[in-house]
């Protein structure tokens, strides 16, 4: 793709990206930046974590985002009976009327749609959590033999309550790693909270026309995909995601809080969300700046830290900014 047409592409893009945002903000009340990491993730064509206490809006998010997007959605309630048959579906012996031949027809599950909400994803049991992990890796599902596409564009929004413990099953570093962001949503400003108030409990019909269509959203998947990056950019995306392995990394503050760091996938995401981030602000081409916004969401999820980081509160946020400030990965 040529210069001149990547930039109106872009352009075009960025009107859509206003446009939606627009459309969101007449169902939910703030979530500014929760709202742009899922909007980043989808033209990246990532998966989301959604972190967050009850009543923030989290599955409001993804619900008017899959309207907004002309995209077919299944809600997934996880709950620790919950099996991967419920998700992925199962072969059904049937009886042919005329022949009285025995067969088997696969009865897709829930998963077959464009956007899947793993609501409360952390409930299930770690047998129905790595049933998602197929899905969200090779955007297919494997049932008796039988490989069966799921439908692009494909997404997974899963949200987990960080305050619930007791019932509650960690997801695997695997499948964390699978997520692009892991985004937290708070709670919100007084302002805010009025307003959600105020329109939830008068006659409140929020209707959220499509604005998209599966097609036009692996077009500009796409496009990202042929923007530009400098040789710098993916230096700096590869070093930072270096630097948080503290084989790798001498400074101590790191190998003291770290035991695993982040793996290469941590570099691709970055350098894909740098981009959706250029893209809709208006660049045509990722900085180091880009990387740099997205680093906190991207990484978070994916280091293990050392038992002096959870005795002490260091949190990953903590070290991905110290890695940032004290230009450890600069190069």
């Amino acid at each position: 793709m040529d210069k001149a047409t990547l930039q109106r592409e872009a352009e075009a893009l960025r009107s859509l990206y206003k446009e939606l945002r627009q459309a969101l903000s007449r169902v939910i009340v703030g979530q500014e930046e929760p709202l742009h990491f899922l909007c980043l993730s989808l033209f990246a064509r990532g998966h989301s974590l959604l972190i967050g206490p009850p009543g923030v809006a989290k599955t409001l998010m993804v619900s008017s985002l899959a309207q907004a997007m002309g995209l077919s959605f299944h809600r997934i309630q996880f709950t620790p009976d919950l099996m991967p048959a419920d998700i992925l579906g199962t072969e059904i012996l049937q009886i042919d009327p005329e022949t009285g031949q025995r067969l088997f027809r696969f009865s897709p599950g829930p998963v077959f749609a464009h956007v899947i909400l793993a609501d409360e994803i952390n409930r299930a049991s770690p047998k129905t959590q790595s049933a998602l992990l197929e899905a969200m890796q090779e955007r297919s599902v494997s049932i008796a033999g039988q490989t069966h596409p799921l439908p692009e564009p494909f997404f997974v929004l899963a949200t987990q309550n960080p305050i619930e413990q007791e019932g509650t099953y960690p997801l695997p570093e695997a499948q964390l790693d699978r997520f692009m962001f892991a985004v937290f949503v708070g709670y919100p400003s007084r302002e805010e909270e009025m307003e959600v108030v105020r329109r939830t409990t008068a006659v409140w019909e929020p209707k959220i026309e499509p604005l998209l269509t599966g097609d036009r959203i692996l077009h500009f998947q796409r496009l990202l995909r042929q923007m530009p990056v400098a040789d710098n950019v993916i230096r700096y995306a590869v070093e930072l995601a270096r630097s948080t392995r503290p084989q790798e990394n001498k400074d101590p503050f790191i190998r003291e809080n770290i035991s695993w760091g982040v793996g290469p996938r941590a570099a691709q995401f970055l350098l894909l969300a740098a981009k959706a981030h250029a893209m809709l602000s208006g660049k045509y081409a990722p900085d180091v700046e880009d990387v740099q916004y997205v680093a906190v969401p991207v990484l978070r999820h994916r280091m293990v830290l050392s038992y002096q980081a959870e005795a002490e509160g260091v949190s990953p946020d903590k070290i991905i900014r110290y890695l940032i400030e004290n230009k450890v990965a600069v190069v």
